[in-house]
Protein backbone atom coordinates (compact mmCIF):
# COMPACT_ATOMS: atom_id res chain seq x y z
CA UNK A 1 0.00 0.00 0.00
CA UNK A 2 1.61 3.41 -1.21
CA UNK A 3 0.50 5.38 1.84
CA UNK A 4 2.84 2.72 4.52
CA UNK A 5 5.87 3.51 2.52
CA UNK A 6 5.27 7.49 3.43
CA UNK A 7 6.24 6.18 7.33
CA UNK A 8 9.11 6.94 8.45
CA UNK A 9 10.98 6.11 11.58
CA UNK A 10 9.98 8.69 14.27
CA UNK A 11 6.54 9.63 13.23
CA UNK A 12 3.49 9.97 14.76
CA UNK A 13 0.94 8.25 12.88
CA UNK A 14 -2.99 8.76 12.99
CA UNK A 15 -4.48 5.75 12.47
CA UNK A 16 -8.10 5.86 10.64
CA UNK A 17 -11.23 4.27 11.25
CA UNK A 18 -13.03 1.75 8.62
CA UNK A 19 -11.98 -1.00 5.85
CA UNK A 20 -9.61 0.96 3.90
CA UNK A 21 -7.54 2.03 7.01
CA UNK A 22 -7.20 -1.32 8.55
CA UNK A 23 -5.48 -2.08 5.32
CA UNK A 24 -2.93 0.60 6.05
CA UNK A 25 -3.11 -0.09 9.49
CA UNK A 26 -1.94 -4.14 8.86
CA UNK A 27 0.62 -2.34 6.10
CA UNK A 28 1.84 -0.19 8.67
CA UNK A 29 1.73 -2.92 11.43
CA UNK A 30 4.04 -5.26 8.63
CA UNK A 31 6.54 -2.44 8.54
CA UNK A 32 6.56 -1.83 12.60
CA UNK A 33 7.67 -6.03 12.50
CA UNK A 34 10.34 -5.22 10.37
CA UNK A 35 11.72 -2.54 12.79
CA UNK A 36 9.81 0.97 11.94
CA UNK A 37 10.45 2.23 15.13
CA UNK A 38 7.04 4.54 15.08
CA UNK A 39 3.89 5.70 16.94
CA UNK A 40 0.40 5.53 16.38
CA UNK A 41 -2.76 7.42 17.37
CA UNK A 42 -6.17 5.44 16.99
CA UNK A 43 -9.06 7.29 15.58
CA UNK A 44 -11.39 4.54 17.57
CA UNK A 45 -11.48 1.58 19.96
CA UNK A 46 -12.15 -0.63 17.16
CA UNK A 47 -8.73 0.34 15.25
CA UNK A 48 -6.92 0.81 18.85
CA UNK A 49 -7.48 -3.24 19.01
CA UNK A 50 -6.07 -3.72 15.16
CA UNK A 51 -3.28 -1.63 16.00
CA UNK A 52 -2.54 -3.39 19.47
CA UNK A 53 -2.74 -6.93 17.59
CA UNK A 54 -0.12 -5.83 15.26
CA UNK A 55 2.39 -4.60 17.73
CA UNK A 56 1.97 -1.13 16.62
CA UNK A 57 2.73 1.33 19.88
CA UNK A 58 0.34 3.47 20.70
CA UNK A 59 0.35 7.26 22.30
CA UNK A 60 -2.40 10.07 22.94
CA UNK A 61 -2.42 13.80 23.04
CA UNK A 62 -1.51 13.84 26.50
CA UNK A 63 2.08 12.67 25.18
CA UNK A 64 1.82 14.82 21.68
CA UNK A 65 0.62 17.85 20.39
CA UNK A 66 1.00 16.86 16.48
CA UNK A 67 0.63 14.15 14.27
CA UNK A 68 3.16 13.88 11.04
CA UNK A 69 0.52 11.64 9.06
CA UNK A 70 -3.22 10.70 9.24
CA UNK A 71 -4.35 8.21 7.07
CA UNK A 72 -7.92 7.97 6.79
CA UNK A 73 -10.72 6.68 4.70
CA UNK A 74 -13.72 8.42 3.55
CA UNK A 75 -17.72 7.72 2.58
CA UNK A 76 -17.75 10.42 -0.60
CA UNK A 77 -15.62 12.76 -1.95
CA UNK A 78 -15.92 15.41 -4.30
CA UNK A 79 -13.54 17.17 -7.08
CA UNK A 80 -12.64 19.42 -4.36
CA UNK A 81 -11.25 16.70 -1.96
CA UNK A 82 -14.26 17.78 0.18
CA UNK A 83 -15.11 14.70 1.82
CA UNK A 84 -18.10 13.12 4.12
CA UNK A 85 -16.92 10.83 6.89
CA UNK A 86 -18.59 8.98 9.81
CA UNK A 87 -20.39 6.51 9.19
CA UNK A 88 -18.44 4.38 10.70
CA UNK A 89 -18.80 6.24 13.92
CA UNK A 90 -15.89 7.81 14.41
CA UNK A 91 -15.80 10.86 13.01
CA UNK A 92 -15.39 13.16 15.96
CA UNK A 93 -11.97 11.31 16.99
CA UNK A 94 -10.88 11.34 13.10
CA UNK A 95 -11.02 14.92 12.93
CA UNK A 96 -9.30 15.58 16.11
CA UNK A 97 -6.58 13.52 14.53
CA UNK A 98 -6.67 14.87 10.81
CA UNK A 99 -7.00 18.31 12.27
CA UNK A 100 -3.65 17.91 14.21
CA UNK A 101 -1.87 16.15 11.11
CA UNK A 102 0.32 17.57 8.65
CA UNK A 103 -0.47 15.35 6.46
CA UNK A 104 -3.86 14.27 5.86
CA UNK A 105 -4.34 11.37 3.54
CA UNK A 106 -7.32 9.63 2.81
CA UNK A 107 -7.85 6.08 1.15
CA UNK A 108 -11.08 5.51 -1.72
CA UNK A 109 -12.33 2.94 -4.02
CA UNK A 110 -13.94 5.02 -7.12
CA UNK A 111 -17.42 4.36 -6.24
CA UNK A 112 -16.64 6.72 -3.39
CA UNK A 113 -15.76 9.64 -5.61
CA UNK A 114 -19.17 12.18 -6.32
CA UNK A 115 -19.91 15.08 -8.47
CA UNK A 116 -21.34 16.43 -5.14
CA UNK A 117 -21.55 15.62 -2.10
CA UNK A 118 -24.73 14.17 -0.51
CA UNK A 119 -25.27 12.38 -3.82
CA UNK A 120 -24.63 9.13 -2.66
CA UNK A 121 -24.34 9.37 1.16
CA UNK A 122 -26.42 10.69 4.22
CA UNK A 123 -24.15 12.85 6.40
CA UNK A 124 -23.53 11.57 10.01
CA UNK A 125 -24.25 14.15 12.53
CA UNK A 126 -22.99 12.92 16.58
CA UNK A 127 -24.95 14.60 18.87
CA UNK A 128 -25.16 13.70 22.67
CA UNK A 129 -28.27 11.87 23.48
CA UNK A 130 -30.20 14.01 25.49
CA UNK A 131 -30.35 16.71 22.30
CA UNK A 132 -31.02 13.88 19.65
CA UNK A 133 -34.41 14.11 18.99
CA UNK A 134 -34.55 17.79 18.81
CA UNK A 135 -31.10 17.28 16.54
CA UNK A 136 -32.86 15.43 14.43
CA UNK A 137 -35.71 17.53 14.49
CA UNK A 138 -33.22 20.94 13.72
CA UNK A 139 -31.64 18.79 10.49
CA UNK A 140 -35.45 18.35 9.16
CA UNK A 141 -36.13 22.11 9.60
CA UNK A 142 -32.70 22.23 7.61
CA UNK A 143 -34.12 20.10 4.76
CA UNK A 144 -32.92 17.04 5.39
CA UNK A 145 -34.34 13.89 6.13
CA UNK A 146 -32.65 12.74 9.11
CA UNK A 147 -33.25 9.40 11.81
CA UNK A 148 -31.30 8.18 14.51
CA UNK A 149 -28.90 5.55 13.22
CA UNK A 150 -30.24 2.16 14.25
CA UNK A 151 -28.31 -0.47 14.81
CA UNK A 152 -29.43 -4.50 13.66
CA UNK A 153 -30.62 -5.27 17.38
CA UNK A 154 -32.87 -2.53 16.96
CA UNK A 155 -31.08 -0.19 19.60
CA UNK A 156 -29.58 3.31 18.42
CA UNK A 157 -26.01 3.01 17.42
CA UNK A 158 -23.70 4.27 20.40
CA UNK A 159 -20.24 6.37 19.16
CA UNK A 160 -17.02 5.32 21.08
CA UNK A 161 -17.93 9.28 22.88
CA UNK A 162 -21.07 7.67 24.25
CA UNK A 163 -23.30 9.45 21.73
CA UNK A 164 -25.84 9.40 19.05
CA UNK A 165 -25.51 9.34 15.53
CA UNK A 166 -28.32 11.23 13.45
CA UNK A 167 -28.23 10.62 9.73
CA UNK A 168 -28.77 13.33 7.36
CA UNK A 169 -29.56 13.31 4.24
CA UNK A 170 -29.47 16.84 1.93
CA UNK A 171 -28.77 15.58 -1.64
CA UNK A 172 -26.30 17.19 -3.45
CA UNK A 173 -24.55 19.65 -1.38
CA UNK A 174 -23.44 22.99 -2.75
CA UNK A 175 -21.50 24.68 0.03
CA UNK A 176 -20.33 21.66 2.56
CA UNK A 177 -18.39 23.76 4.76
CA UNK A 178 -21.05 26.42 4.59
CA UNK A 179 -23.54 23.34 5.83
CA UNK A 180 -21.24 22.02 8.73
CA UNK A 181 -21.02 25.17 9.93
CA UNK A 182 -24.93 25.42 10.25
CA UNK A 183 -25.47 21.82 11.49
CA UNK A 184 -22.97 22.61 14.02
CA UNK A 185 -25.06 25.87 15.33
CA UNK A 186 -27.37 23.00 16.75
CA UNK A 187 -27.57 22.60 20.14
CA UNK A 188 -26.81 19.03 21.12
CA UNK A 189 -24.31 18.56 18.11
CA UNK A 190 -21.14 17.56 19.14
CA UNK A 191 -19.66 16.93 15.23
CA UNK A 192 -20.93 16.38 11.78
CA UNK A 193 -19.66 13.89 8.77
CA UNK A 194 -18.48 17.27 6.63
CA UNK A 195 -14.92 17.27 6.16
CA UNK A 196 -14.15 20.35 4.01
CA UNK A 197 -10.96 21.48 2.96
CA UNK A 198 -8.67 19.00 4.96
CA UNK A 199 -7.78 16.45 2.88
CA UNK A 200 -4.43 16.91 1.50
CA UNK A 201 -4.12 13.75 -0.99
CA UNK A 202 -6.92 11.60 -1.94
CA UNK A 203 -5.40 8.13 -2.84
CA UNK A 204 -8.07 6.48 -4.95
CA UNK A 205 -7.63 2.38 -5.50
CA UNK A 206 -6.44 1.26 -9.59
CA UNK A 207 -6.15 5.36 -10.11
CA UNK A 208 -3.84 8.47 -9.90
CA UNK A 209 -3.55 10.20 -6.47
CA UNK A 210 -5.75 13.54 -6.56
CA UNK A 211 -4.06 16.43 -4.45
CA UNK A 212 -5.45 19.86 -2.77
CA UNK A 213 -3.03 21.64 -4.80
CA UNK A 214 -4.27 20.04 -7.77
CA UNK A 215 -8.57 20.47 -7.11
CA UNK A 216 -6.95 23.95 -6.28
CA UNK A 217 -6.02 24.70 -9.45
CA UNK A 218 -8.81 23.09 -11.83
Amino acid sequence: MRAASWAEPGMVIGLGTGRAAAGFVRELGARVRSGLAVRGIPTSRATESLARSLDIPLIGFDEVAAVDLAVDGADEVDPDLNLIKGHGGALVRERVVAAAASRFVVLVGPEKLSRRLGAKRSVPVEAIPFAAPQVRRALERMGAEAAVRIESDGKPFVTDNRNLLVNASFGEIADPAALHREILEIPGVLDSGLFAGMADEVLVEGQQALSAAGAAAS
